[in-house]
């Protein structure tokens, strides 16, 4: 298993996304949100998109030229339309957008649509938090809907749909919530598929419904499914992932699940709020701090050494690999190859 450090990483995939057709600003923005999404431990968003993405392009999924647009613009809200562009490009816009609203008017809402794959999702609502606000986004899949069976059902009809928030700590990392309305986003069943490596149980169903651990059993031919969040309480996240279709596929206008299995495009509600129109800054981080001290006068559960806040696995994670490197599995990285090779861009070393 190779291993890169991300500024290896970053400079290789400026390389191919520039071969492949985008703008070298386009190129900067998707692979510095894919290195950061490794970084974070999100491998399921990280470099296994470099090769994903550049197959889209080649297919004509999306276009690496195309630039995202706004067409209808409020003082507090904005509807954009990606025009067929890379996610991480639209999504960064409707991020911009959002926060320079909020600025001036105390909330930004800004949705987003036809323009494929956003990544990791957390990434939008972390700027937010960066600039000093409270970001909460949705993001559906569009018409795709064969990932995730309904509460009562063992077909897949949802799509993940993941929800994020961020908010500011005063001195450190952001407070990052980044899940899904599944029990797992279905990306890191394509990790595991990769890596050759079975999954917990409760993730997922095969064709028949009943449990297993052996990821190929969700795209098996007939196909398995992911479970909704929950367990034992599904319905909750079954009624959450609903929630996400209407929030962010029927509002931005780019539709809600009907069973298509290649997505076209994700659809994105992204709403940013400026903490000091509502409180005081100070006061909001007291009560960030307070609340987090409160929470960790908790006794430990066997097997746990310490109560982390929200994100904090992700951000130790990064540190951690942005010294020692990120590790790509072989068979992403034998995919990575072939596209490099395809558009006669160098391959690095690892370490």
């Amino acid at each position: 298993m190779p291993r890169f450090f991300p500024d290896t990483l970053r400079g290789f995939g400026y390389r191919l996304f520039v071969a492949a057709g985008c703008s070298a600003d386009d190129a900067t923005v998707v692979v510095d949100h894919l290195v950061e999404a490794a970084l974070m431990g999100h491998d399921s968003h990280g470099i296994i998109r470099f090769y994903e993405y550049l197959r889209q392009i080649r297919s004509g999924v999306f276009s690496p030229a195309a630039a995202p647009f706004v067409v209808r613009d409020a003082p507090c809200a904005a509807l954009v339309d990606g025009g067929g562009a890379m996610g991480q490009v639209g999504g960064a816009l409707a991020a911009r957008l959002a926060i320079e609203k909020a600025r001036l008017h105390g909330v930004g809402v800004v949705t987003l649509k036809n323009c494929s794959h956003l990544g990791r999702i957390g990434a939008y609502p972390q700027a937010a938090a960066r600039a000093g606000m409270l970001g909460l986004a949705f993001v559906n899949a569009g018409r795709l809907g064969y990932q995730i069976a309904p509460f009562g059902g063992i077909d897949g009809r949802l799509s993940t749909n993941p929800i994020a928030f961020a908010a500011p700590r005063r001195d450190t990392d952001p407070i990052l919530v980044d899940l899904t309305a599944s029990v797992v986003a279905e990306g890191k069943l394509r990790v595991a598929i990769n890596q050759g490596k079975s999954v917990p149980e409760g993730w997922i169903i095969d064709h028949e419904g009943r449990p297993t651990t052996d990821p190929r059993a969700f795209k098996g031919d007939p196909p398995g499914a992911i479970l909704p969040l929950g367990g034992v309480a599904a319905h909750k996240g079954y009624s959450l992932g609903f929630m996400v279709e209407l929030l962010a596929g029927a509002l931005s206008g780019q539709g809600t699940a009907r069973g298509e299995t290649i997505m076209r495009s994700n659809g994105l509600l992204f709403m940013v709020y400026d903490i000091e129109f509502f409180t005081e800054l100070a006061t909001f981080y007291d009560e960030v701090e307070g609340l987090l001290a409160h929470l960790r006068t908790s006794r430990l559960a066997p097997g746990f050494a310490e109560i982390l806040a929200p994100g904090e696995p992700e951000f130790r994670t990064a540190r951690h690999r942005a010294a020692a490197g990120i590790d790509v599995d072989d068979a992403t990285w034998a995919n990575v190859i072939e596209e490099a090779t395809r558009i006669r861009v160098t391959v690095p070393d690892s370490l």
